[in-house]
């Protein structure tokens, strides 16, 4: 997974020439290259505002997450959360883990990144039976390089298959990351959000 070390230098002129994908010199009539599924997904997620932060293990994550509370100054600050396991992986930042909307920020995981269009895909595994607009403007997502998708569709059957035995309800996408793109006509109707990616190595 180099593409996304390269993202993460924005300098690098490999970086640059992966911010502009091939359209200037291919033919009118020429079919559109299609990139690997993290690169497009890499692409489209930064376009949407989204903030990305790779990590290769367990200690990275938790570095990210600490450098995250503290550029936000989110430090003893309630976090929205209802995953028990993230309240015990983030245990030692001294947070006040409620179920508030009124938190500073919401910690949660995914059902799958949607290359497609850059978005995250959650349902009430992950949300319960919560609205977008009813929780944090601020969202810190963690997730696995494994959880990358193509496309909707393919989120969809991979809901199904992991839950045969209950389908979960209030599946969403998230892809407006920037409070700016809210007045966009096609982002009608969704819930921006300032969201932090935390990505896990895990292939």
């Amino acid at each position: 997974m180099n593409l996304f070390k390269r993202f993460l230098n924005p300098k690098a002129k490999a970086d640059q020439d992966q911010d502009v994908p091939e359209k200037a010199d291919r033919g009118k009539y020429m079919p559109e290259v299609k990139l690997p599924t993290d690169e497009r997904f890499m692409l489209n997620f930064k376009n949407n505002g989204g903030k990305f932060l790779y990590c290769v293990d367990e200690a990275e994550i938790q570095e990210a997450f600490d450098n995250i509370l503290l550029e936000n100054d989110w430090y003893e600050k309630q976090c929205c959360c209802f995953d028990e396991k993230l309240k015990s992986k983030f245990k030692g930042f001294n947070l006040d883990f409620n179920k508030s909307a009124d938190a500073e920020f919401y910690l949660s995981t995914c059902e799958f990144l949607v290359a497609n269009d850059g978005s995250i895909l959650i349902s009430s595994n992950q949300i319960k039976e919560r609205k977008l607009h009813e929780l944090p403007s601020n969202f810190i997502i963690l997730s696995s390089t494994s959880q990358l998708i193509d496309n909707i569709g393919e989120g969809l059957r991979g809901i199904k298959f992991k839950n045969r035995q209950q389908i979960p309800s209030n599946i969403t996408t998230i892809k407006n990351f920037e409070t700016q793109k809210e007045g966009d006509f096609m982002s009608y109707g969704s819930s921006t959000k300032n969201l932090y990616l935390l990505l896990l190595e895990d292939l």
